[in-house]
């Protein structure tokens, strides 16, 4: 599951991770589809006037680059350089081509082949002879498989200004439409970006492929769990008393004030994560979604949350909220039911917050905009369908159960889970730092430890808060706690060596240094040690394999544990010296690791892999995530 939890706090960590994540040694030049030249469209302009400038993009084959206005993958960011020339100006881009993007499951807007931006310069009165002007561009360049680190270039031109030139009046082309401002900032010196960045642009590229339906499952399974909370099961029978407090009234009534009811609780929600969305935009939630230190703080909010529902203490908003909202909400109209919607949400908050909260991290970590809307309208769907279902069929509420002890079981409940997801960022933030502390066994024993203490709080056998003791264990409730039991069992093979299949693109890799296969009959691989691997693979005449890869790379992690352990792709796979090229941690070896893919591959992305021959030589490359054993198995074979 890709889902990654937060709150809006998150915000301070986009200045942090700007400050922090370290540029990448300017050993060679990252592979760049696409080349950007600036020009005037008139010889010369009087002082004062307005010019008109293209700024023209040249895209190879096969390559496109976002809109600055597409929801999905690094958007186009535009900007013009200050200038003592210039009082102001403005962008316009082409329509975009709007095409469905399989790995986003989504339409996006993109240019492909070439690009035109017009920009509108609006010159000083007081200048005259020749100025040069400068227009700044940050844009992720993609293609079918992989994406480009996000990019920051920049293309000048000379603008003549001469007091006799005509004023000429600027006339834009049909078709075109204001570029949406996103911060693009002066390029570097050397035109290279962080390898956190890069770890970005390739998440971003998969992460609506994989990510997106279990996100959505998981905040449509947040909304129906916090229906089963405290604050929010007790209330059920009480909002529906009011949509049917006239036994006269029409059912068609009562349905319309449900469903405006529900919507109104939906439209609240989705506000949220669009006002989180707009506040960062693409770009700074790619960015904190691959930072080391935003996800210290995912982690750190998540544990926040998850002791606040284990009880700890209690989360509430201002009383006056609820009561401002309540004198406005009597009545069956559109304007009061909407009031009573605003009513329950406010109320609902000492439970819902945790979700709310867990929930909007994990949108903002995914990296893509369109993640805290979606997040927040289907947790609010889950949340207020009860509602209109109840409304539709008015004999169910009677036969709802009674509330009780077993609201408080899955309020506990919740917070140890989200604990024991908290506990995946703060994994990511281990092995990018290497701190070394949550090791393999380290972090899947916790997580054992955490779903064993559900299964015997379920059971009655553990008793976290102020809760009193079960006096009895019902079926389902006896049920759960051993579908957490068998939860925490099949996490136990993966302690000594065994693949947890899917799940390890999720948890810390398995330790283990060496050439060759291990004693266990896995595979071992060198780490950071590519002069040592190519020295062995020289003496034993075998061809080398080279894995650029990253600590936070969740593609990676996949590849190595369900690619690589394929007997088709283990037979052939044992041929080889292996080593792996860490190129997004904060150490030198990660600096000097992306240095070289750069300088040899002229590429940024990973998981990217290399086959060098005894000689030194390159055999073939092959980038990105596969699940096509054959493919795979295809480019292993090109070592001859």
């Amino acid at each position: 599951m890709n889902s990654r939890l937060l709150t809006p706090c998150v915000l301070v960590a986009l200045a942090l991770a700007q400050a922090l994540l370290p540029g990448v040694p300017a050993a060679g030049q990252v592979y760049d589809p696409v080349q950007w030249r600036l020009e005037l469209t008139a010889e010369e302009y009087p002082p004062g006037a307005t010019a008109l400038a293209r700024l023209t993009a040249e895209i190879e084959d096969s390559w496109h680059f976002y809109s600055t206005t597409t929801p999905e993958g690094i958007p186009l960011a535009v900007g013009m350089a200050e200038s003592d020339a210039i009082t102001g100006w403005r962008a316009h881009q082409p329509d975009p081509e709007i095409v469905f993007d399989p790995n986003f499951q989504a339409e996006v807007e993109w240019y492909t082949d070439e690009a035109v931006i017009l920009v509108e310069i609006d010159l000083a009165e007081n200048i005259s002879g020749e100025h040069t002007v400068e227009a700044l561009v940050r844009y992720g360049a993609c293609d079918d498989r992989q994406c480009l680190a996000p990019k920051r270039k920049s293309a000048t031109a000379v603008i003549r200004v001469n007091p006799a030139a005509e004023v000429s009046a600027v006339t834009l082309p049909a078709g075109y439409q204001p570029v949406q401002v996103n911060p693009v900032g002066r390029p570097r010196s050397r035109d290279t970006d962080s390898v956190a960045t890069t770890e970005a642009a390739g998440e971003v590229f998969e992460a609506s492929n994989q990510g997106l339906l279990g996100f959505s499952l998981l905040a449509l399974g947040f909304g129906f769990v916090a229906i089963l909370t405290p604050c929010v099961f007790p209330m059920i029978p009480i909002y529906m008393g009011s949509f049917m407090s006239d036994a006269n009234r029409p059912w068609g009534a009562v349905l319309r004030q449900a469903g405006t009811f529900c919507l109104g609780v939906i439209v609240l929600f989705t506000a949220l994560g669009g006002v989180l969305s707009a506040t960062l935009g693409p770009f700074g939630l790619s960015q904190i979604g691959s930072n080391a230190w935003a996800n210290l703080l995912i982690a750190a909010v998540m544990l926040f949350f998850a002791l606040s529902m284990l009880g700890a203490f209690e989360i509430t908003v201002p009383s006056g909220w609820t009561t401002a909202a309540s004198k406005h909400s009597d009545g069956t109209g559109v304007v009061a039911t909407l009031m009573l919607s605003l009513v329950f949400t406010l109320a609902s908050f000492a439970c819902t917050g945790p979700f709310i909260g867990s929930l909007l991290a994990g949108s903002v970590a995914e990296g893509s905009s369109v993640y805290p809307m979606l997040g927040m309208t289907l947790f609010a769907t889950g949340l207020s369908a009860p509602f209109f279902v109840l409304a539709m069929f008015p004999a169910l509420v009677n036969r709802l159960p009674r509330s009780g002890g077993w609201l408080a079981l899955s309020k506990r409940t919740a917070g140890i889970l989200i604990l024991a997801v908290g506990l995946k960022y703060l994994g990511n933030v281990d092995q990018v730092l290497g701190w070394d502390v949550l090791s393999r066994e380290r972090f899947l024993a916790i997580w054992i430890v955490l779903f064993v203490a559900a299964a015997l709080y379920l059971w009655g056998v553990l008793h976290l808060g102020d809760d009193a003791p079960a006096q009895s264990v019902g079926l389902v409730r006896f049920g759960f706690g051993a579908a957490f039991l068998a939860l925490a069992l099949s996490l136990l093979p993966g302690m000594f060596g065994g693949s947890l299949g899917e799940l390890e693109a999720h948890i810390p890799e398995a330790s283990g240094t060496g050439l060759g296969a291990g004693g266990d009959g896995s595979l071992a691989w060198i780490k950071d040690d590519y002069e040592g691997a190519a020295a062995s693979a020289r003496n034993a005449s075998q061809p080398l394999l080279v894995s650029f890869t990253g600590y936070a790379c969740s593609n990676c992690k996949w590849m190595k544990a369900n690619m690589f352990t394929k007997p088709e792709v283990d037979e052939l796979i044992r041929d080889f010296v292996l080593v792996e090229l860490y190129t997004d941690g904060f150490d030198e070896a990660s600096e000097k690791n992306q240095a070289y893919q750069i300088e040899r591959f002229r590429s940024s992305s990973i998981p990217f892999y290399a086959l060098i021959l005894p000689d030194g030589s390159l055999a073939a490359t092959f980038s990105g995530q596969t699940r096509d054993v054959q493919e795979f198995r295809e480019f292993l074979m090109s070592a001859g």
